[in-house]
C-alpha cells in the first residue's frame, strides 16, 4: 500500500517581521503517515512528524536565471551597484574617521610615550613611529654650519674631523696646505697659523681642547653653542650661473665676465687688473669659455660658462661629470702613452695581421679600463704646441682607439648614412668636444665635407679650426680604420715617421684587394673611397696616375700598360663590405 506524507516545520521569524498568507501555507507543519503492516496481515496507520532544516531567512532567496534582459534591468542593476559603492564608502570613511579618532585619544592618553602607538581599521592596520626629540635635535644640529681649518697629517685635526663624522654633523673643512692662500684668511680670523681651529657660523670656538669642553656634560653646551650660531656660517661666494638671452639666443648656465672679476676682486681681495688676468688664464685654461666661442676674457658685458655646461661636454666618453683640474700633460706625452696601450691591446686581442679584433674580449679587459681613464688627460691638453707632423699622428691615433671605443661602447651600423649617429661619438681634447667625424673631416681632411653632407664640420669662429691640418694629405685614408672588413686595417703611427709610414700603410692596402685590374675589359676596379671622397683625389684619371706610385711591380705594370696605350679605361667601385672586423 502507499504512503501519505505530510510535513510540518515551523518558520523561524524575526522581530517586526509578519507572515504572508503565501509564506504560511508554503512552511506549514507537514505529516507523514506511514503504514506498516502487522503480524496477522493488518495495516496500522503511525502518524510522524519531520523537521527539516532551512536556510537561514536573511541569506538572499535563489532566483531562477533569466533568458532575456530589459534595459530596465540593466539600468536597476547599474543603480543598485551604484548604492552599494556609496554605502561602501561611506562605511569606509566612517571607519577611518573613527580610527583617526581613536587614535587622538590614545596619543592624548599616552602623553610623552615615544613608543609605537597602534590603532586598527576595519579590515586594517596602520602603525604610526613617533619621532624622538633627541633625533630631531640632532637633525637640527646638523644643519648648522661647522667649519675648521686644518692641515695634512695632523693628529688633532684627525680628531676634530672624526668628531664630526660620529655625530653625523656635516662640515666644511679647509686644508690650508693644499689650499696655500687661505693661510692668511686663519691668521687673520684666528691671530695665529695653528690648527684646528673650529667656526660655528662665524663665531670661533677654538681647538680640539674647547671642542673637548664643550662635550662634557651630555653635550648640552655644544647644543647650545650650535643654536645660537643659528646655521648661519660664512657663504660661499656665489656666482650668478643663469640662463641668458642674448643676441635672440638663449644661452644656458653663463656669467658675466664683470661678474667673475667683481667677485675675485670682493671676496678674494684681487686688484681689477689681476682679476681680468685670473679670468684670461681661465680662458686659456679651458677653465670656462665664450658662450659663442668667439673672443678671450674681457671684463665687460660679455658672457662665459664653465666647461663643464658645455652643451656637448656631457656626451663626451672621457667626461666623467667634471673637468679634469690637474696640470695637463703635453699632448704628444698624452697621445704617446694612450697609442701604446692601445697597442697592447690590440697585440692580445687581435690577429697576426690586425683585420680582426676581438672586441668581446676587448670590452672585459683590464686594459681598456686604464686606457678609458687614461683620455682624461686629454680634457684640457694644449694642442697648439703640436708641429703639423704630431698634429696629424696625434689624431689619426686618437681616431683609430676611438674606433675601438665606439664599436664597444655603442656599436655600430652598415653604411654610410648609418652609420652617422656611429661617427657621432665624442671625446673632450683640449677644451673642446670632438666627435670621429670632426676629427677626419675637420682636422685630418682641413675641415672638408663629409659625404652626403651639405656643410663643413667646423664654422667660421669655430676655435677647433685652428688646428685643422693646413695641407690635406689624401695618404690619411688609408691610415684611418672604421671598424669594417673593407677599411684599412688598425694601426698607429709614430710623428717622426708619419709620412713614411702612412705611404707604407697605402701600398698594403692596394696589395690586399684595394684595386684590381682587369686587362681584358681595359676596367679598374677600385675602392668606393676614392667616390667617396673624390674632392680629396681628383680627377679619376689622375687618380690612376696617383696610384701607380703605391702598386707592386706586376699591378702597376699593367695598369701603366692600360693608360699609356691611348685607349679607353673604364673605372668601377667595389662594393664595401659594412660588417665589423671582428
Amino acid at each position: 500500500m502507499g504512503s501519505e506524507e505530510v510535513v510540518e516545520e515551523p518558520t523561524p521569524k524575526t522581530p517586526n517581521q509578519t507572515t504572508t498568507p503565501e509564506t504560511t501555507s508554503s512552511s506549514s507543519p507537514r505529516k507523514i503517515k506511514t503504514n506498516t503492516p502487522t503480524e496477522n496481515g493488518h495495516v496500522s496507520v503511525t502518524p510522524t512528524t519531520l523537521s527539516i532544516v532551512q536556510p537561514h531567512s536573511l541569506l538572499p532567496k535563489p532566483v531562477p536565471p533569466r533568458t532575456t534582459y530589459t534595459q530596465n534591468d540593466v539600468v536597476v542593476s547599474s543603480t543598485t551597484f551604484g548604492k552599494f559603492l556609496r554605502k561602501r564608502s561611506n562605511d569606509l570613511s566612517s571607519a577611518i574617521s573613527k580610527g583617526i579618532s581613536t587614535l587622538k585619544h590614545s596619543i592624548n592618553d599616552q602623553n610623552d610615550n615615544n613608543g609605537v602607538t597602534e590603532f586598527n581599521l576595519s579590515g586594517l592596520k596602520v602603525f604610526v613611529t613617533v619621532k624622538n626629540k633627541n633625533d630631531a635635535s640632532s637633525n637640527s644640529l646638523a644643519r648648522m654650519k661647522i667649519s675648521f681649518f686644518s692641515r695634512s697629517n695632523c693628529r688633532e685635526c684627525c680628531a676634530v674631523r672624526r668628531f664630526f663624522r660620529e655625530r653625523a654633523l656635516r662640515f666644511v673643512e679647509i686644508n690650508v696646505d693644499v689650499f696655500a692662500e687661505r693661510e692668511k684668511e686663519l691668521r687673520e680670523r684666528t691671530g695665529s697659523a695653528t690648527v684646528p681651529k673650529i667656526f660655528f657660523g662665524e663665531r670661533l670656538i677654538g681647538g680640539l681642547v674647547e671642542l673637548n669642553a664643550l662635550r662634557k656634560d651630555g653635550g648640552e653646551e655644544l647644543e647650545r653653542r650650535l643654536k645660537e650660531a643659528g646655521g648661519q656660517g660664512p657663504a660661499a661666494p656665489a656666482l650668478p650661473i643663469q640662463d641668458r638671452l642674448i643676441k635672440m639666443k638663449i644661452a644656458r648656465n653663463c656669467f658675466a665676465g664683470s661678474e667673475l672679476v667683481e667677485l675675485l676682486v670682493r671676496h678674494h681681495g684681487y686688484s681689477p687688473s689681476n682679476a681680468v688676468e685670473i679670468g684670461k688664464q681661465l680662458c686659456k685654461k679651458h677653465f670656462i669659455h665664450h658662450v659663442f666661442g668667439k673672443n678671450d676674457f674681457e671684463e665687460g658685458n660679455h658672457f662665459y660658462r664653465f666647461l663643464e655646461h658645455e652643451p656637448l661636454i656631457s656626451k663626451c666618453f672621457n667626461f666623467r661629470g667634471a673637468t679634469n683640474d690637474s696640470e695637463p700633460k703635453a699632448a704628444a706625452a698624452v697621445c704617446d702613452r694612450l697609442t701604446k696601450i692601445m697597442c697592447a691591446i690590440l697585440e692580445s686581442f687581435a690577429s697576426e695581421d690586425r683585420r680582426h679584433v676581438d672586441y668581446v674580449a676587448i670590452s672585459k679587459s683590464e686594459e681598456l679600463r686604464r686606457y678609458v681613464n687614461m683620455t682624461q688627460d686629454l680634457q684640457r691638453v694644449n694642442l697648439l704646441e703640436l708641429s703639423e707632423n704630431e698634429t696629424l699622428a696625434f689624431f689619426i691615433n686618437l681616431y683609430n682607439a676611438m674606433i675601438v671605443h665606439a664599436i664597444i661602447r655603442v656599436g655600430c651600423q652598415e653604411g654610410v648614412i648609418n652609420r652617422k649617429s656611429f661617427f657621432d661619438f665624442h671625446y673632450l681634447i683640449g677644451g673642446h668636444p670632438y666627435s670621429l667625424g670632426a676629427i677626419k673631416n675637420g682636422i685630418l681632411r682641413s675641415n672638408r665635407r663629409s659625404p652626403y653632407s651639405l656643410i663643413k664640420p667646423f664654422g667660421t669662429g669655430d676655435r677647433r679650426l685652428e688646428h685643422a691640418l693646413v695641407k690635406m694629405n689624401p695618404l690619411v685614408h688609408f691610415g684611418l680604420c672604421n671598424g669594417t672588413k673593407s677599411s684599412p686595417k688598425v694601426r698607429f703611427f709614430s710623428p717622426y715617421r708619419v709620412a713614411e709610414e702612412l705611404r707604407s700603410a697605402a701600398r698594403e692596402f692596394f696589395e690586399n684587394d684595394g684595386i684590381e685590374v682587369d686587362l681584358e675589359k681595359r676596367t679598374i676596379h677600385l675602392t668606393p673611397i676614392f667616390k667617396w671622397y673624390s674632392a680629396d683625389f681628383g680627377q679619376e684619371r689622375n687618380i690612376l696616375k696617383w696610384i701607380i706610385n703605391f702598386l707592386d711591380a706586376n699591378k702597376a705594370g699593367l695598369l701603366t700598360h692600360l693608360l699609356g696605350d691611348g685607349g679607353h679605361v673604364n673605372i668601377s667601385y667595389m662594393s664595401y663590405d659594412w660588417s665589423i672586423n671582428s
